[in-house]
């Protein structure tokens, strides 16, 4: 492709609106065009890269035995209520009705779609084991789109779903899945670590995300260098060492802390590590109800885990007012001695029942000391708390706690994600009626799961992790074009025949080739060719011409080499 005659502006100044390494430099490139807020337009430059990264997708699919399907963007609404995700997926839906009045959904992504197909197309269990997948633009209706194509409106997506009579035959499917995903990622030249994920709002029990590590990654990991243990901080668990503990129980003592509001001020105050006080963390839910989170002084409360607990859609810190409602007191908080109607408690596992705490007495200005949770949460009407709360892991891992596995520290990175897979379960097949006979001739439901991988995603991200300060640099296998052919000084008649003719050859033999004939200095195409990173760069002058050679470069080489004009074919040969 002449560049004289292709879509292609590049800009020599950075747009002031992007924040990452790869929508810089897409836009710089030439590569997108921004036609509204997480809504882009993909140039050709960037459109033949996502050809070559769907080409690869499809191949590694088909090659796991999955067969590709087309479904609709436009989905009834009825689907999505009859899940249950009409109204737990919230804003993020995109809602439009017809002409009749009749609401649809601009799908997300396919889950009730691809359950309703096969509810009607699945009998027996026979007609099981299937994986089907499509690669088609979802839409998500996101309140902060950012970062180019890595947080999108609208972006291209795999998704794949896996049908088995049997939980044996998910772990088939989804290990299936996962080598292809492993497959997909190396050949597109994408670095990538598996971390344990939270399901969110596709449900089901168990999943996993391909992560590329990059500083703009808007996931925080965590990973143990030793055991290879890693995992979405949203999931991540950590091996909480218990403070020390006493077989004596003194009773419970009301104490004098003005002005202590904070874990900090306490445990300063009264002379003990953050580690043996209790501080009470109190949200309010979808519902109007109080969930009151008690957690260990020196930890943090995981959000994700706590909304994951009590199946909350949405939680948000309590009001002072929604707080003394209760019988509480915002600083001085504690379980012991408020109302138990409309209370959620949630206990973190990493308090124990032979630890003496420290903890919120209710009372402006107080707290408790020699507090035992299985002795002391009590409710206003003296009634333990202990039977009706929830105790178990709510706490936020952290670079620097030990492992789960193993128990050296925990490191920390960011991630960007381009692939996730769900193993699913019954939740749609049982809440969609999916079901299949199986060999004792007995109704039972299909065994699900759940696979995608952002294509678009893979594009930036494969920028992100691969560029310098000069431009892109392209993994081989999904550059646009493998030759950035450069022509100098073409008004020349001999220069420009023999860059020409280097230029037919190339394409005639089957070598994606972007020839730079423009009328432009050496120092604009060059620096044009670094910005675009293509993976070789060939230059015809005068002064090769005379020596009958071209220079020649790959993109990472600091520097170039000339090789013999008849040798370039054969230089660029797969084989050679």
């Amino acid at each position: 492709m002449r560049l004289s005659r292709y879509l292609l502006k590049t800009l020599r100044e950075t747009p002031a609106d992007a924040d990452t390494a790869n929508h810089q430099l897409m836009l710089r490139a030439g590569m997108v065009h921004q036609v509204a807020a997480g809504v882009y337009g993909y140039l050709p430059l960037a459109w033949r890269a996502l050809q070559k990264i769907e080409r690869i997708v499809r191949e590694e699919m088909d090659a796991a035995g999955a067969q590709e399907v087309r479904l609709p963007a436009l989905h009834p609404i009825e689907l999505w209520q009859e899940s249950g995700r009409a109204a737990g997926m919230g804003d993020i839906l995109f809602k439009v009705k017809d002409r009749r009045g009749h609401e649809l959904v601009l799908g997300p992504t396919h889950e009730e779609v691809i359950t309703d197909i096969v509810r009607h197309s699945v009998r027996s269990y026979r007609d099981l084991p299937l994986i089907l997948y499509q690669i088609q633009t979802k839409f998500r209706d996101e309140p902060r789109p950012r970062s180019g194509l890595l947080r999108g409106r609208e972006f291209t997506m795999k998704d794949a779903y896996s049908f088995d009579a049997g939980s044996e035959g998910l772990d088939r499917s989804y290990q299936a899945m996962a080598q292809a995903y492993r497959n997909i990622f190396d050949r597109c030249g994408l670095q990538t670590i598996v971390v344990e994920a939270d399901s969110g709002a596709i449900g089901g029990k168990d999943s996993q995300e391909f992560m590329v590590t990059a500083a703009a990654g808007e996931d925080e990991l965590l990973h143990c260098p030793s055991c290879g243990y890693a995992a979405n901080v949203e999931k991540a668990a950590f091996k909480k060492l218990t403070p020390g503990t006493t077989a004596e129980r003194p009773p419970r003592e009301k104490v004098a802390t003005p002005g202590c509001a904070t874990i900090r001020d306490v445990a300063a105050l009264l002379g003990v590590p953050p580690e043996r006080t209790i501080k009470a963390v109190l949200y309010t839910d979808e519902t109007g109800g109080l969930v009151f989170v008690c957690i260990r002084g020196d930890l943090e409360v995981n959000e994700v885990k706590v909304k994951n607990a009590f199946k909350a859609k949405d939680l948000r810190p309590a009001t002072d007012a929604e707080i003394r409602a209760v019988g509480a007191v915002p600083g001085y908080a504690s379980p012991i001695g408020i109302r138990r109607e409309g209370v959620k408690l949630a206990v973190d596992d990493s308090i124990v029942s032979s630890v003496d705490y420290v903890t919120g007495a209710n009372q402006e200005g107080y707290h408790y000391r020699h507090v035992f949770w299985d002795r002391d949460f009590m409710d206003k009407d003296g009634k333990p708390w202990l039977g009706s709360a929830y105790y178990q892991d709510f706490a936020k891992a952290q670079p620097g706690h030990g492992c789960p596995k193993c128990g050296l520290p925990l490191e920390g990175s960011r991630g960007i994600e381009v692939g996730h897979i769900f193993k699913l379960g019954t939740v749609y097949s049982e809440s969609m009626g999916a079901r299949y006979l199986d060999t004792a001739g007995q109704e039972q439901p299909i065994v699900m799961g759940c696979y995608g991988i952002g294509v678009t995603r893979i594009l930036a991200s494969a920028i992100e992790q691969h560029h310098d300060e000069k431009g892109i640099v392209w993994p081989p296998a999904i550059a646009p074009f493998r030759v950035y052919l450069v022509g100098l000084n073409l008004e020349q008649e001999a220069i420009r025949r023999e860059a020409d003719a280097l230029y037919d050859e190339l394409d005639k033999a089957g070598v994606e080739v972007l020839y730079d004939d423009r009328e432009e200095s050496a120092g604009v195409k060059f620096n044009d060719a670094d910005l675009i990173g293509l993976p070789v760069r060939l230059t015809v002058s005068p002064r090769n011409v005379k020596q009958g050679v071209v220079e020649y470069k790959v993109r990472t080489a600091a520097k170039a080499d000339l090789v013999e004009r008849q040798r370039i074919l054969e230089k660029l040969t797969p084989s050679a």
